[in-house]
Formats: structure tokens, sequence, C-alpha cells
């Protein structure tokens, strides 16, 4: 079965995870922003969700989670939750 590791940031808006994406593209690091930022408490971790199965997120995250490209920055993906960058980790098919 596939399985996935990611880490995300949650941020309430387009523009603002916009703004991040921006930021880490620039050289900002993941975790730090992640920590600063993200209103899922993964935050306090760099993000980090460890490692999931299909299905055990929500849809659209699992989307870009298992069809995404493993090591950049994805998003922003929006779900019930707010707006979130996604960086897959590592995934196994």
């Amino acid at each position: 079965m596939a399985k996935a590791s990611a880490r995300h940031i949650l941020v309430p808006t387009e523009d603002g995870c916009n703004k991040l994406k921006e930021e880490i593209e620039a050289g900002a690091d993941f975790a730090d922003v992640a920590a600063k930022h993200s209103q899922c408490p993964s935050g306090k971790s760099g993000g980090a969700l460890g490692e999931f199965n299909p299905g055990q997120m929500v849809k659209e995250f699992d989307e870009v989670v298992f069809s995404g490209e493993v090591g950049k920055v994805l998003g922003p993906v929006k779900t019930q939750f707010g707006y979130h960058l996604i960086e897959v980790t590592n995934r196994t098919e």
C-alpha cells in the first residue's frame, strides 16, 4: 500500500499562503516558517505530519500528497480547515 510522509503549513487565507510560499521559495526554511505561522499543532514540529496512508487525510490534501512532486512546496491547497502549503518528504507506492 502507498504511504507518504509530509509536512505542511496551515493558514486562514490564500493570500497568506502565497506569501509564505514566496518566502520559502526565496530561501526561508520550511520548518521555521511552519513554526511561526502554521495554525495546526504540527507547526511546533516544523509542520511534520509523520507517515500516513491514502484516505487518512482530507480528500484535497490526500490528492496532492499522493500525486504531487516529492520535495517541492505544493499549494495553496484549500480544505475545510484553511489553506495549506504541503511538502511531500517521502512517498512509497
